[in-house]
């Protein structure tokens, strides 16, 4: 029972009804916030200059004539239905924060704490929803909404390295799945006993390329080898390099036959997978700059040479876009090497088990998550991380 004072005052809990009330209060601040956040997505994301486009994308869809040119079609309806997304994202969210501002209303008016909860809960998703679009706003790079080229490199540990680089392979390939972006594995060189040497795969997704910058470079693994036979500790190290996909870049890449050495050879796959009998793999060295692209997944000779040099203008074009900046990004520029010293992350599996990035410091020791493609929080922390690092206009 509570005591009361010489005043009347209760010194004890206050009433049911008192505290029931204190809890839809306290959503206020929660509904504000996210009214402001919401705010701020729009003009990040330029809401007025979507519609505008919308409607000018609207124009040029209704042209009978549009598909004449199926590449400049297929350009135009993808790019609709993007901001057609974004838009109708935006509406949503800001309808259903309307609807928590009145159900919270209600739960004022009636003290109810079973619409409280519901105002919570809806509370809680809007949160988690506007969390992945303030994501949007770190993505400042010119091509991070685009599809990705990404190369696997085996490096220094021999074949414990090359095992390693086939585990970060399936490491990103899971990480795709989880995200629902479609992978097409282009190449695949198997290692002298297990694992692989090398494999060039393209992503495509919104945003591939811009979240797997944050993976370019070279991981480090250090575990117990299963392949040195007094199972002794080993340190092994793969890389990813990743460049934007663009399906068209004939205006930006200008590649001279002469320039080209093309190699034929027999595709075989990793891991047992099927290798065909003819000459059909395709090997594409630039012999100027040393570039070499491989491709072996597509049916046929001329698909293969097709998509290599796809890939290879792609490559071109980041080489390029280095160029005219004058000196790589410092986080992501020439390496020295794959091996020690050059190292973004660190995967230990022996004596402990630990993964740290150590341009953020995240890290985890859930190591078996990782693996399984489990890299999102290792991405946005790197963002984060990226964001704060870049110069104050």
């Amino acid at each position: 029972m509570a005591r009361v004072d010489g005043a009347g005052r209760a010194d004890g809990p206050p009433p049911q009804s008192d505290r029931q009330s204190d809890r839809n209060r306290d959503l206020l601040p929660q509904l504000d916030d996210l009214r402001r956040r919401l705010d701020d997505a729009r003009d990040y994301l330029g809401s007025e200059t979507l519609v505008a486009r919308k409607k000018e994308l609207e124009v040029t869809l209704a042209q009978p004539d549009l598909w004449d040119d199926p590449e400049t079609a297929r350009m135009a309806t993808t790019e609709y239905g993007r901001i057609s997304d974004d838009i109708d994202g935006l509406d949503d969210l800001s309808s259903r924060l309307g609807d928590a501002g009145e159900l919270y209303l209600l739960a004022l008016e009636e003290k109810d704490g079973g619409l409280r909860a519901d105002v919570a809960a809806t509370l809680a998703a809007l949160a988690q929803e506007l969390h992945a679009l303030e994501m949007r706003s770190l993505f400042s790079g010119e091509h991070d909404e685009r599809d990705a080229v990404a190369e696997v490199h085996a490096g220094a540990g021999g074949t414990d390295a090359q095992d390693w680089a086939e585990m970060l392979l399936r490491m990103y390939l899971r990480w795709a799945e989880r995200r629902g972006f479609d992978v097409e594995l282009d190449e695949a060189t198997p290692g002298q006993e297990a694992g692989i040497l090398s494999a060039t795969m393209i992503i495509k997704g919104r945003y591939a390329y811009g979240l797997l910058l944050a993976e370019k470079g070279v991981h480090r693994l250090v575990r117990m080898s299963p392949f040195d036979a007094q199972k002794r500790r080993q340190t092994s190290f793969a890389s990813l390099d990743v460049v934007p996909f663009l399906d068209d870049l004939s205006d930006d890449v200008e590649i001279d036959d002469k320039d080209l050495r093309v190699d034929t050879y027999r595709s075989s796959g990793a891991g047992g997978q099927h290798v065909n009998v003819t000459d059909s793999a395709v090997r594409i060295t630039h012999l100027p700059t040393g570039l070499v692209v491989s491709c072996q997944n597509e049916r046929s000779q001329h698909q293969n040479k097709a998509r290599a040099l796809q890939v290879l203008a792609a490559k071109l074009a980041q080489l390029q876009r280095d160029q005219r900046k004058a000196e790589m990004d410092a986080l992501s520029g020439p390496q020295t090497g794959i091996s020690w010293g050059n190292q973004i992350r660190s995967y230990v599996l022996a004596p402990f088990q630990l993964v740290k990035d150590l341009r953020t410091q995240y890290e985890t020791g859930n190591v078996t998550a990782v693996l399984d493609g489990d890299l999102d929080a290792f991405m946005e922390a790197y963002l984060y991380w990226r964001k704060a690092s870049q110069p104050r206009e």
